[in-house]
């Protein structure tokens, strides 16, 4: 969430940045909103000074034998009494408005982040590695895994419908021995603790990432009224809401590897075929919180984490620089890392780092403060993927196939694997 107060101070900067994320103007309705607000609160506020002074008064008229004035006093009073409640709840009422309002608008792009309207302006940062060279075709994920045995979709419709993917055997395993290995990285070498944490949550908490209220579409619902986490983002950067934290312990660094539930409603007719794009996948989640002065630096020092997953893959990719209009809602800046899928022959998406500045904290009221200050202030939260297994999975199907079908298993994933160097067709 935005604050209204630089937004007050700053409208032509704020609707410069609206623009270019493809948005409309807002500040001058927000600051009319905001205007309102503050007279209700101000008129709330006189109506009690004015009802405390009257009572007083009332004993000063009483002690001088005034009657009259007393009981005038008494009837000012009263239609007080009367009037205050409905004068706060005015003010109750424009104040919702407004955070409602401020909590539907997206993150301020940081300056060096490049214009544009889709995916189409974005900007290679770096390219690592090269695309693999065979004399063999490439082949798509669900063709390798269907051919092997080892993958089923069928099944996974027959139990949940469409999206959803059985793996057994080997595959099970792979995709096992992947989320072991990126938790192992991340907190033997990379300086994040794991959690293990909730996969369902409150409305609070949705709400402090910024999933709710503007996205709810996008999710699933218990019938108790909680929601399946998108991402593990959501109970890790949740993890310090309401709390004042000591600067001297920032940053944080938070990772979990859960599953994640997306109902994927916007993506109708797209990536319907094989592991692309799920309803439920496993994710390993990279989470930082930090003080206002290292969060630029963090947020690359995030991206190399989980582009370290990849080089010891021994995968090709490129990081990208998203441009204004395919940032996602919360994020300042934002770098995809995309994996080279030789079946599809193309690059995706495998991890999304974004910094967020405080637009997070400010809903969560998530705070820090330094040794010697009095005051404090709203902390800066990171999330990123490192990275999503099943994907990763995917690019190791295409990018380890062997001519006679069979898939080796990276040298990284070894000692995860039992001993396992390929996987080879079910007898």
């Amino acid at each position: 969430m935005l604050d209204i107060k630089w937004i007050r101070e700053n409208p032509e900067a704020f609707d410069a940045a609206l623009e270019k994320r493809g948005a409309e103007p807002l500040a001058a309705s927000l600051v009319e909103l905001d205007e309102k607000r503050r007279s209700a609160i101000q008129k709330a506020q006189d109506m009690l000074a004015r009802r405390n002074a009257a009572s007083k008064e009332i004993g000063a008229a009483m002690a001088q034998k005034n009657a009259e004035l007393a009981e005038k006093l008494k009837a000012e009073v009263a239609e007080m009494k009367t009037g205050l409640p409905a004068a706060e709840e005015a003010e109750r009422e424009l104040t919702a408005a407004l955070n409602d309002a401020l909590s539907r608008i997206p993150n301020i792009p940081l300056d060096d982040v490049p214009v544009g309207q889709d995916e189409q302006g974005n900007v290679v940062k770096r390219v690592v590695g090269e695309k693999p060279r065979w004399n063999h075709a490439a082949k798509e994920h669900f063709e390798i895994g269907e051919a092997l045995g080892y993958m089923d979709f069928d099944r996974a419709a027959k139990l949940s419908g469409a999206r959803f993917t059985v793996l057994t055997g080997p595959l099970a395993r792979l995709e096992r021995a992947l989320g072991q290995f990126m938790l192992d990285l991340h907190t033997g070498e990379h300086g994040y603790t794991e959690v293990s944490s909730p996969l369902m949550v409150r409305d609070e908490a949705m709400y402090g990432t910024g999933q709710l209220p503007k996205f709810a579409e996008d999710l699933f619902k218990t019938t108790d009224g909680r929601w399946l986490i998108p991402t593990a983002e959501v109970t890790l950067t949740n993890l310090v809401s309401g709390e004042i934290l000591d600067q001297e312990k920032l940053p944080l660094r938070f990772t979990a590897l859960t599953p994640s539930f997306r109902s994927e409603a916007g993506s109708a007719g797209r990536d319907t075929r094989g592991m692309l794009r799920q309803h439920q996948f496993w994710k390993c989640e990279l989470v930082s919180i930090t003080d206002a002065a290292s969060s630029i630096e963090e947020h690359e020092r995030m991206t190399a984490c989980a582009e370290e997953v990849l080089k010891r893959l021994g995968l090709h990719f490129r990081t990208m620089t998203l441009c204004t209009g395919d940032m996602g809602f919360g994020a300042r800046k934002t770098y995809d890392i995309e994996v080279w899928l030789p079946g599809q022959d193309t690059y995706r998406e495998i991890s999304s780092c974004s910094v967020c500045g405080d637009f997070q904290a400010r809903r969560m009221n998530a705070r820090y403060r330094g040794k010697d200050d009095k005051s404090t202030r709203f902390v800066h939260t990171l999330n990123g993927s490192g990275t999503a297994v099943g994907r990763c999975l995917i690019a190791i199907l295409e990018n380890y196939l062997n001519e006679d079908g069979s898939v080796s298993i990276p040298d990284v994933l070894l000692p995860y694997m039992g001993g396992l160097k390929k996987i080879e067709r079910a007898a």
